[in-house]
């Protein structure tokens, strides 16, 4: 009698367990449904908007469903403005700072995780705290600086700093640099190669998850960028798609269809490139925190 009630008095347990599982994962399950949705709300509401004409954007009660459906938003949008040409001058802008920052902060990265140098964690200190400055500290002198050399109203100020690393990103690839097992590298130093031999053959080919990353994280940092362009940028033939999007509105006016539209346009190279990479990237982001 005894077996039989500790019997049953297991399965009510076990049986009560279940439950309390199914309900902590429906809760969780309910959360992440109510999150994706704050998420996907403003998106929503900027694709709905991208579809009305100008006068039911702020109509209150908001009109969620665009009646009638405009899609002539998006061509006069994209010929309102030249955004062709500031779609080229963005890419350019953008390719030349990825291969910017992988060139420089791959080496001082590798150099940082791997190579011994008195003084060099005081050095690799100084560098983070680099990023402790703001922007608008620096904003003035750096303009000085390249005004004197004679490249504002050019793309120079926009690619050239990507080519002496990034305090960010040299922090990213040294994290992921000393996740790497040193028996590599003593291999291929046995062969006979130098530091650059080791980095170029064994390091890099391994490396694609972070070099990815970084690469991610640049794309959309220069793509999305407005106050660099806004400063150095003078003539309007090199304007980028961020300046491009600004004259949509006025003092007096927005165009809130056209500045939806093209701000959706505007949005797809992004997400392309993530997803063309997410899994280097996710593997990147999580390889890049496991060693300090």
């Amino acid at each position: 009698m005894s077996s039989a009630t500790g019997h049953h008095a297991q399965q009510r347990a076990w049986h009560s367990q279940r439950v309390r599982q199914k309900l902590g994962r429906a809760v969780a399950y309910t959360l992440a449904v109510i999150v994706a949705i704050g998420f996907l709300l403003p998106l929503f509401w900027m694709i709905s908007s991208s579809l009305k004409p100008d006068y039911q954007v702020l109509e209150f009660p908001p009109r969620w469903l665009p009646d009638p459906v405009r899609w002539a938003n998006y061509p006069e949008a994209l010929t309102y403005v030249p955004f062709a040409r500031y779609g080229l001058n963005t890419l350019f802008i953008a390719v030349m700072t990825i291969i910017g920052h992988i060139l420089s902060c791959t080496v001082v990265a590798y150099a940082f995780a791997r190579l011994r140098a008195p003084g060099k964690n005081v050095l690799f200190v100084i560098l983070l705290a680099t990023m402790m400055l703001p922007y608008p500290v620096t904003m003035v002198p750096i303009y000085v600086g390249f005004n004197k050399l004679g490249w504002v109203n050019s793309f120079k100020p926009l690619i050239v700093p990507a080519f002496f690393g990034s305090p960010f990103f040299i922090f990213l690839l040294r994290q992921f640099f000393l996740t790497l097992p040193p028996e590599l590298e003593d291999a291929a130093r046995v062969d006979g190669a130098n530091i650059l031999q080791i980095l170029w053959h064994v390091i890099l080919p391994i490396s694609k998850p972070a070099l990815a990353t970084v690469a991610i994280f640049s794309f959309q940092a220069s793509w999305n960028d407005f106050l660099a362009p806004l400063i150095y940028l003078h003539d309007q033939s090199k304007y980028t798609i961020s300046l491009g999007l600004n004259f949509f509105r006025s003092s007096y006016d927005v165009r809130w269809g056209y500045l939806m539209a093209a701000s959706l346009v505007t949005m797809l190279p992004v997400i392309l490139v993530f997803f063309l990479a997410q899994k280097q990237f996710i593997r990147g982001i999580t390889l890049t925190g496991m060693k300090g």
